[in-house]
Order: C-alpha cells, then structure tokens, then sequence
C-alpha cells in the first residue's frame, strides 16, 4: 500500500509539471503562429499595458506600498505567469482582490513582510498544483463568490475615499472605525483633489459611450485629470497630491528621489527590505506564523482569482485551460516577482477580458504587456510620478465597483431560495467587517450544512405494500420498505428510526435498497444498529437490490460477517419469493 500511495504522489506532482507552459504549447503548437497573429498580440499587449500601467501604481499604493512594487508585480509576475501558466489569454499582475489582505500586511510589517508573505504564497500555490486541486474551484458556491467579492469591493471603495477627496487622515484597521474616521474629517476635504478625481471618474465612466474599442478610458481618464491639476494649479493657486509628493525612493548613490525610481528593478532578498515605517522588521516565531497565514489566505484568493478568470476566458474564447498549470504558473510567478520588487500577484479579469476583446491570441500579448510597462518604468518615470492620487483613487472606485457585480448580487437576492441569499449576506458582512478568508470559509462551512440538510431531507422511506401487486406476493407477517436516497451520518439515523416505529408485530422485513445510491461511514453505523435491533426484536431482515457503493461499503466494513441473521437477495422478486417460502438456498446469490 505505501509503494501505491508513494507512486500516486509522483504521478501527480509529474502532472503537474507536464502542465508547466501548457498556454504556450496550446497556443503556438497546436495553432500555428503567424505574422498577422503577432500583429494581433503586440495590439491587444498595447491596450492592457495602458490599462495595467496607471492600475497597477494605484493598486500598490492601495495595498499600502509604494507605487514602483505595482509596476514590478506587472513586469515580472505578467512576464513569468504567462510563460509557465495554463491559461492563454490571462494577464497577472497586482489585482483589487488582494488589497484587503495586503494593505493589513503591509501596515503592520512592511512591505518586507507583505514580500515575504508572497513568496510563501507562491510555494502555496506550487503545492495546490502539485496536489492537482486545480478543479476544486468547482466545489464554491456562487453564493459565496459574489458575497465576498461585493465585499472585496466596498472595502477596496471606502480605501479610495481618503485620497479622493484629499482627507489628511490616518485610516485605521476596523472598517466601522474607517467609516467614522471618515465621516469626521469630511468637512476637511480639499476641493481641487476631489475635482481631479471627479473628473477623471467621469472620463472613466464616460468613455464605453465613445466605443473606441482599441483605446481604453484609463489612459483618457488619468491624462484628463493631469490636465484639471495643472489649471488648477496654475491658474487657481490650488496644488494636488501627486504621486511625487507622496511617495520617495532611495537612489543607489545614496540620493532621495520623489516618485519612482528610473529605471530596472534590481534583485533583491524580500527579508532585507524596509519593515513598518522604513525601520527594520524583527524576525521572530510570531511574525512568521502571522505571515503563513496571511500567505495562506493570499494563495487560496489567488487560485480562486485565477481559476475564476481563466474559466471567464474559456467562456469568451471557446478555449480549455489547464487549472492546475495555472497554478503553477501563478506559484513559480509569486515566488520570483517579491526577489525583483514585486508583491503577490493573480490573473486579473478586467485585464484579462481586455487582452480578448482586443484580438489577443497568446500569452505573447501577456508578454508585450510587460514590455510596455518595462518602457514606461526605463523612460517615463518622471511623468508617472506627476499623476495625481486622486485620479488613481479614480480608477480604484470604479474597478471596485465593476468587481462588486451588485447586478448579479441583486439577481440572486430576488430569485435564488432564501438560504442562498443568507448565505450571501453573510460572505459580505464577515468580508467586511473581518477578512476574506472568515468570509470563504464560513460560506463554504454554511453552504455544505445547507446542502446536506436538504440531501438528508430527500432520503425518504416509502410503503411498498400500498402497491397492489407487492401486496399480494408478500408474506402476510412480513414489511417490505424500500429506501430512496443518499443513507449517509445525516439522513440514515432518522430513515432507521422512523422504520422501527412503522413495525408493530411483524416478524420479517424486506428492505429494498435499489433507490439508496450511496452508503458512508455514519450510514453503515446505523444500519449495524438497526440490524441488531431487528434481531432483538425476533425480526427477520431481507436486503435486496443493493448498488455497486453501498455494496462495496458493505464488504469493506465485513457486514455479512457481523450480521450472518440478514439475508441478502438479488431483486425484490427474489426477496418476495423469499418472504413466502423461507427458501434459504436463495441466500448464495447474494
């Protein structure tokens, strides 16, 4: 038995590997590349790197961190993700998703302990694809993914309102404390930083009505709200947070530099950078434990966001991805972005669709993407740190609102049965009020006693006699039951007891098991149970019709060796025939 396991276990991380790159396989040798798919890739490449470029600056500072650690999780995550992952149309990079685990990491740790913790996603992730638990996002309500994703975004949408309209104030961790800290200071609020993010957001908004498919409104957007900062301060005296003003570096010489540093990223080991407030991060038991789980947390959010979005492609492109190649791709991303000053990363869907709806065909679309946010790291720092906080808190609220999906939410709350719509209610409330990872768990924990409770429900005993033609060939002193249903530890102890209460004086049963599709542990308990009781009471059992499951239950737990008093037949003729002659030479065909 442990040489079957142990080879079990190689077969499947061996699986795993042969997935490593397989968008590319799919996409270059079973289709062939030609110049006029290039030509598509390199354009769709060109409208997401102007989508993730601003988006990714905004997401970083949104996570806590600097903006520069955005622009190296596109670079280097969507480089190596698209490269070794199972989905071909997908684009990684830093995503609204993570922000509600990230910007708590990054507060308390710093942005060592935020990259730290998604290097332990990345090796996460890596087991997940070695354990092949690629297909188990099958296994999350829908329920639960618009509850938490609601949730995702009205907390990613009260972080944007400090720099939307300029409030000078330190966010604290409870969301109710966010909200009152808020709702305080908003007299304060500076009116030329909430007309730049006004602004952009009407752009923002605006734009889809223009149809102009190859352009996206980010860059419209973000280049607008420049323009309403520069008049404002030019001709109002009014000057805007800016990305500059913000947020500083450390050059190699030794120099402080406003914005983002020009230039490549340099390697670097995650546990040496900054800690909280620029100083130094102490290494001890409790740390570490507090990042395991937050990494955790990340990689199970990142396996769902990504499985999530290559399913969503699938859909669009008529196309199959590899789940678990997709999460290796996403571990080996994870594990290599934080050395090259990333933080953790997934498939972003906006993105991803964007990638499609603008003729990408390949993961080459993924890797000019990268490159594009590569020029603009080499040659246009200067110019991204002039963008004002408010434009990106801009392009926050309305990705908060597009992955809020309220249409869909709205959807299932008036027209899906109750449970589900609790369910729900209750994924958004503990994504909001705790963490997403209290809100996954409890709805799964939920959804599965739900779905038990009404599968223990439908397992029903029913009278075979009231029909006419069982009645007459029974034995007169004889029951016959059939059982219809799963007899698992849920339903089987009340299917037994309302059996031992529908005999009275009888003194034989036939149980015909034909309906009973599955028999587990706490079934088989109750069934011993109730065999026992049958022999107490002087009550002769007949089983008939039993499937292959609970058959193979049966033989596992030596139930003909404990109970040799049950007579088992092959079908309810058989044991009817059985009732009225006690034939026992029947008995060898069971």
């Amino acid at each position: 038995m442990v040489k079957i396991r142990t080879k079990r276990k190689i077969v499947s991380v061996r699986h795993s590997i042969f997935h490593f790159g397989s968008a590319v396989r799919d996409s270059m040798i079973k289709e062939p590349y030609s110049m006029n798919r290039l030509g598509k890739d390199l354009l769709a490449g060109l409208v997401v790197g102007i989508i993730a470029i601003p988006l990714s600056m905004a997401l970083a500072i949104a996570s806590g961190v600097s903006p520069e650690y955005g622009l190296y999780t596109a670079l280097v995550a969507g480089f190596v993700i698209s490269l070794t992952g199972g989905s071909r149309f997908s684009i990684s990079g830093p995503t609204a998703a993570f922000v509600v685990i990230l910007y708590p990491v990054a507060q308390t740790y710093g942005p060592a302990g935020l990259c730290v913790a998604s290097v332990m996603c990345g090796i996460f992730l890596l087991i997940m694809a070695a354990g092949r638990l690629g297909r188990l996002i099958q296994f999350i309500p829908i329920e639960v993914t618009l509850g938490f994703t609601m949730g995702i975004g009205i907390v990613i949408a009260v972080l944007q309102i400090k720099d939307f309209f300029g409030l000078d104030v330190v966010m604290p961790e409870s969301f109710v404390e966010k909200l009152n800290v808020l709702a305080t200071n908003m007299s304060s609020l500076k009116w030329a930083d909430a007309t730049v993010g006004a602004s952009t957001l009407a752009v923002l908004v605006l734009w889809p009505k223009l149809k102009i498919k190859l352009l996206p409104g980010h860059l419209p957007a973000v280049i607008v709200g420049c323009l309403v900062a520069w008049l404002l301060e030019k001709y109002c005296g009014q000057s805007v947070a800016t990305i500059g003003t913000r947020f500083h570096y450390v050059a190699a010489d030794g120099s402080v530099g406003n914005g983002i540093p020009q230039g490549l990223p340099h390697f670097l080991l995650p546990w040496e950078l900054p800690g909280p407030n620029g100083g130094q991060l102490t290494w001890d038991f409790a740390t570490i434990q507090a990042l395991v789980v937050a990494a955790f947390s990340m990689a199970v959010l990142g396996a769902i966001e990504s499985l999530l979005c290559a399913v969503v492609l699938d859909g669009m492109t008529n196309t199959r991805h590899h789940s678990n190649g997709e999460l290796f791709g996403q571990g080996i991303g994870n594990i290599v972005a934080p050395f090259l000053g990333g933080i953790t990363s997934t498939a972003a869907i906006a993105r991803s669709a964007a990638n499609v709806k603008a003729g990408g065909t390949s993961p080459v679309a993924a890797v000019a993407h990268a490159v594009l946010v590569l020029i603009a790291i080499m040659w246009l720092a200067p110019v991204l740190s002039q963008l004002p906080l408010a434009a990106m808190s801009a392009l926050l609220l309305l990705v908060a609102y597009n992955m809020s999906e309220w249409r869909k939410v709205l959807n299932l709350a008036c027209t899906a049965p109750r449970t589900d719509v609790l369910i729900m209610v209750c994924c958004i409330f503990c994504t909001v009020v705790f963490d997403m990872v209290v809100a996954i768990s409890f709805g799964i924990v939920m959804a599965s006693i739900i779905f038990m409770r009404d599968m223990a429900r439908m397992t029903r005993i029913h009278d075979l006699c009231v029909y006419k033609h069982i009645a007459e060939k029974v034995s007169d002193d004889y029951a016959a039951y059939g059982i219809a249903g799963p007899l698992f530890f849920a339903s089987a102890e009340r299917v037994f007891r309302n059996l031992r209460h529908e005999l009275v004086s009888e003194k034989g049963l036939i149980l015909d098991f034909s309906g009973v599709n599955m028999l587990d542990a706490g079934g088989s308990h109750c069934l011993d149970q109730f065999c026992n009781d049958m022999k107490n009471r002087g009550i002769r059992l007949v089983i008939t019709s039993v499937q292959f499951q609970p058959m193979k239950a049966m033989v596992k737990s030596k139930f003909a060796k404990k109970h040799p008093e049950v007579d088992f037949e092959k079908n309810l003729e058989d044991a009817l025939s059985f009732s009225k002659t006690g034939h026992k030479a029947l008995k060898t065909e069971k």
